[in-house]
């Protein structure tokens, strides 16, 4: 009986382990038929890239990647990059989109990454001006003028935010951020504008005294703060503004009345009303 019962138990293990194994094979057989996936290729960075770099056959290299999936404005070939300029850095294995290039009969360098409509305008700084050094390219500032109060009679002056939310093109001649975010000591900061902005800033650094408030990037609200007086910042009072002299009119002429008596001519003279 015992032995009959081992038996039976042997044939059930047997024909469990053909039941897994031809399991297994077949989904070894599934698998093995499952074909390839198709791919197609994508141009990246090779290397990291600055701000108004001429791209070069060697600053980029092709990826696999599935076909359909492509990035909108992205590149297949590398040769269809070449020669254009970035208007934005980028790192390493970045795909390249359209959207970051120059056209390119724009150049290279920082004209070719200044937008259709922008200026680019420097002011001359310090380290106070320039926020310690902190004023670096892709950071945003407020551009704040201090200046004399026209028509003052006890040389007020006032403070106003003229400019917001800017982008700092360059801080000297360099056009990236310190890897480590390190600050950099320059003489001059490019800021980038529209037309009527590059013109305040060009009067503010000529007649008065320019700031950089430093914001963050991802602020972008305007704040319109008010203008600070000194006056008012250190008297307590309004400012002081020269009064308007307003002159007295003009009196009228007298009226003079010619009368004719005969041969007699004379004049008389009558007060005006």
């Amino acid at each position: 009986m015992k032995r009959n019962r081992l038996l039976a138990g042997i044939a059930i293990a047997v024909l469990v382990g053909l039941f897994a194994s031809r399991y297994v094979y077949n989904q070894l057989q599934k698998a093995a038929a499952i074909k390839p996936m198709t791919t197609d290729k994508l141009v990246v960075a090779a290397v990291p890239l600055s701000l108004g770099t001429r791209l070069a056959a060697a600053q980029l290299r092709s990826i696999s990647w599935p076909l359909g999936e492509r990035p909108a404005g992205s590149f297949g070939r590398v040769e269809d990059c070449v020669g254009r300029a970035l208007i934005t850095p980028m790192v390493a294995s970045e795909p390249v989109l359209d959207a970051k290039l120059a056209p390119r009969e724009a150049g290279a360098g920082l004209p070719a990454a200044i937008p259709e409509g922008s200026r680019a305008v420097s002011v001359r700084v310090d380290d106070v001006v320039g926020v310690a050094g902190f004023a670096m390219p892709e950071t945003m500032v407020d551009v704040l003028v201090t200046g004399d109060l026209q028509g003052a009679t006890n040389g007020n002056s006032v403070t106003r935010a003229i400019l917001e939310d800017v982008r700092v093109m360059a801080a000297g001649q360099q056009v990236t951020q310190d890897k480590d975010g390190k600050p950099q000591t320059v003489n001059v900061v490019t800021l980038l504008v529209d037309p009527e902005q590059a013109n305040k800033l060009t009067m503010a650094s000529t007649e008065g005294k320019i700031h950089l408030s430093l914001r963050n990037t991802i602020d972008s609200k305007e704040a319109n703060p008010a203008a600070v007086y000194k006056s008012s910042l250190f008297g307590g009072g309004p400012p002081v503004v020269a009064a308007t002299v307003r002159r007295a009119p003009p009196k009228p002429a007298n009226y003079v009345v010619e009368v004719i008596r005969g041969n007699k001519r004379e004049s008389q003279t009558f007060p005006a009303q």
